[in-house]
């Protein structure tokens, strides 16, 4: 953790270069909403419906818009984070040999994502991790500065840390930079 006294000069410097650390982001995407109609199918091969199979792909303009182009995408491998991960990746231009699924993410909670974040090799500065509630809300809340009362169905949450390694994610080490979801209407930043 920075020492407090810095804290102050590395916020009136962004310039990595002056800082000497170099910035992680680390981009939150809750599953699009997912059907309840086949009774007895279990909660993990629950497809998308009609929303979620429209909002996955608005979002992933949203975040092409943005310019968002991560390294590596962990993925929960329960069909509807697949499913929206895949038509977001599409939309946004993600290339598909980048998301990995990792059956730990589902389910996981703030602590669970909170090891996985910190095995990312430093090598990836820009990650995803697509995943389920409320793990993915409790993480944000855990990390980021910013406190979120609930990530929506294909909300997208981007968290920057001031960070050479990602092993040195701690709570409250990070920044929200965004919050997005298909239904906000207006400019999120």
């Amino acid at each position: 953790m920075p020492n407090p006294d810095l804290n102050g000069i590395l916020s009136a410097f962004p310039d990595e270069t002056l800082t000497g650390l170099h910035m992680k982001r680390l981009t939150l995407i809750r599953h699009a909403k997912s059907s309840w109609k086949e009774k007895g199918l279990a909660d993990f091969d629950r497809p998308l419906n009609a929303r979620g199979r429209s909002d996955a792909p608005l979002m992933g303009r949203r975040l092409a818009a943005r310019g968002e182009m991560p390294d590596l995408v962990i993925c929960s491998p329960a069909r509807r984070a697949v499913a929206t991960m895949k038509k977001i990746a599409r939309e946004a231009g993600f290339p598909p040999c980048r998301i990995v699924e990792d059956e730990r993410m589902y389910p996981a909670d703030a602590d669970e994502l909170l090891r996985i974040v910190r095995e990312i090799a430093d090598c990836h500065d820009d990650v995803v991790l697509c995943g389920h509630n409320p793990g993915l809300t409790e993480f944000s809340n855990l990390v980021s500065n910013h406190f979120i009362d609930n990530i929506p169905t294909c909300g997208v949450v981007a968290i920057d840390f001031r960070l050479d390694s990602w092993k040195a994610v701690v709570p409250g080490s990070g920044e929200l930079r965004y919050l997005d979801w298909p239904k906000r209407i207006g400019d999120p930043d």
